[in-house]
């Protein structure tokens, strides 16, 4: 039985990109940039640099469309270089991880769950804006994105159980944003 490998949609458009095509550079563009712009938002969370992580992003793909094998989609390959960018452009504002003591993770209560269908998207939207960098990356990462804590600890250079602390206090401190006053139904 032969073996079928990935085979992309959009695999013509990637394979004349990386020919020099400039007008499949622009079709990829089209295709991917409002995606990948909301991927860098969540993490950069502010706009003016979510724009220029979209941009650096897309020039380090096209770059580098050498190293695109096509053993995952070309979406979910660019995803993880805009996740790098805006990681990077997080840094560079040198915010750091809220320390912690990773003896309270068992403290925190697990209050936010995933079907609570009382809070409404929008708000729980600007709340997740309001969380410092640290844990609104790991937030954005962890639920957003699909990374579990082993890869949030390997892309931003912590330990597992860092990103599990600062996840459940990112969900904590979530909590407490959506019972302020203005976030309040």
């Amino acid at each position: 039985m032969e073996k079928l490998g990935y085979q992309d949609v959009n695999h013509q458009v990637v394979e004349r990109c990386k020919g020099g095509d400039h007008r499949a550079q622009y079709e990829l563009y089209k295709l991917y940039s409002k995606a990948m712009f909301n991927v860098s938002m969540r993490i950069t969370n502010d706009y003016t640099e979510a724009e220029d992580v979209l941009q650096e992003a897309f020039l380090s793909a096209f770059k580098n469309m050498h190293n695109y094998k096509g053993e995952a989609s070309f979406g979910s390959w660019l995803k993880k270089i805009v996740i790098n960018a805006a990681i990077n452009a997080v840094r560079k504002r040198r915010s750091e991880l809220v320390p912690m003591d990773e003896r309270t993770v068992a403290d925190v209560p697990d209050e936010i769950t995933e079907d609570d269908s009382e809070w409404q998207v929008e708000q729980v939207r600007r709340a997740i804006q309001k969380l410092p960098d640290g844990y609104r990356v790991v937030l954005s990462l962890y639920l957003l994105e699909g990374y579990d804590h082993a890869e949030i600890g390997e892309v931003l250079n912590i330990t597992e159980s860092t990103s599990k602390s600062q996840y459940s206090r990112a969900r904590k401190k979530l909590l407490e944003i959506m019972r302020e006053p203005q976030f309040v139904a």
